[in-house]
Formats: C-alpha cells, structure tokens, sequence
C-alpha cells in the first residue's frame, strides 16, 4: 500500500511537470477555510483503501454523453458489462486529474476489452458547468479510447444517479475520491476510496471476470 501511494504521489508530480495541474496546486497541508480544494487535499495525502463490497442502486435515468448523445444510465451505460465509475468535473486542479490519469493508464491495459467486456464510466458532479463540449475536451486531454464514456445532462438527473452511487454531495467540490467497480450482470459491487492504482482496479475487473466464468461453468453442468 505504501508503494500504491508513492506511485500516485509520483503520478500527480508528473501532470504538474506536464502542466495539466497548475503549479501550487497541492500543498499537502493546506486546511484553510479559504481554500475549496482542502477536503481534496486532505483526501490525497491518505493511500487508497482497499475494495470492499457495497450496494448501489441503479437509477434509470437520461444522461449525456461526450459526443452529446443522450444515454440511459442502466441500459445504454451499464447493461450486462463489468463497468468502473469514477467521479470528476473539469474545473478541478486536485483529484479529478488524478484519477483521470490512472483510468488512462487503465484503458491501456483493458486493451480489446475496453468498451466491450469492460466499459470506464466518468460522471460529472458539476453538470451545470460540464457540457458535453467541455467533458470531449477534457476526456481529449487524457487520451480517451472509445469505451470510456464521459457523462454529464440534467442536474436532476444527474444529482440522482449519484445519489445512486453514493457519490452525491450538495457541494460537488466536496465529492469523495473513490472508485466504482461493478458487474452489470451479476449486481456485484466494490468501492475503492481515495486513489486505486491500475493494477489493484485491473485485479477487481478480474475477480468480476473470473466469477462469471465460474457462473457460467455452474449454469452449464
């Protein structure tokens, strides 16, 4: 675990050298009240925890993609895939472009899988702001393959599919960094909180994988 979090540290000095995160933008110890981002920085000085099973629910509701196509949560996005949610909104300088960038390192190793077995989800909490135009060029920025979809639409709408996913809050810069990892199929769930690296996230996909084999071996004999 403590490797984990040394190589998220590493990553986050990387995007500052790269300059998609403004320089000063994590001081580590930074708790003043002035500061919107402090609950984030708090939130990224802590190794990520390990997965535990949670319930979610699923709220059938329309959302919008990236290319502006309209999207129904349960069948459009999730259906009978295994599916990793994560949380962001493109105006944030800590977390967000710190779990963007371990998803791009996860496209990468989903390979072929991504966007047929396995579909990467990233929902805004700030869909008022987050356009489609705006999540395109934020999701551009990260290098996103076809099978991560980047969804905002209607506050409501929105606000209740993460209220679904226990990732709601009424201020969004408060949302919690976590991760979602689930299996349409089956309705098993786990949640990371904090920063995952791709491995242990690739290892949980994994699990989900090995349990429908296992399901479809039982259904067989």
């Amino acid at each position: 675990m403590k490797y984990e979090f040394i190589t998220i540290l590493k990553l986050f000095s990387l995007l500052l050298v790269l300059g998609l995160l403004p320089a000063g933008s994590y001081a580590g110890e930074t708790n003043s009240k002035d500061d919107p981002h402090a609950h984030h920085r708090a939130m990224m000085k802590k190794p990520a925890a390990s997965a535990k099973q949670t319930k979610v629910d699923l709220v059938d509701r329309m959302l919008i993609d990236q290319h502006s196509n309209e999207m129904n949560f349960i069948n459009d996005v999730i259906g009978d895939r295994i599916v990793v949610i994560d949380f962001v909104y493109t105006t944030c300088t800590t977390v967000c472009p710190v779990i963007s960038a371990v998803f791009s390192q996860l496209q990468k190793k989903l390979g072929e899988q991504l966007g047929k077995e396995v579909v990467l989800v990233s929902i805004s909490v700030d869909p008022i702001t987050d356009t489609p135009q705006r999540l395109k060029a934020y999701a551009s920025n990260h290098k996103a393959r076809p099978g991560w979809i980047w969804l905002t639409g209607p506050k409501r709408n929105v606000d209740d599919v993460l209220d679904g996913l226990g990732a709601y809050t009424p201020n969004f810069r408060d949302h919690p960094a976590m991760v979602l990892v689930g299996d349409g199929r089956s309705g098993q769930w786990s949640r990371f909180f904090g920063f995952p690296s791709p491995d242990r996230i690739m290892a949980q996909v994994n699990v989900l994988q090995a349990a429908r084999t296992v399901a479809a071996g039982d259904f067989k004999s």
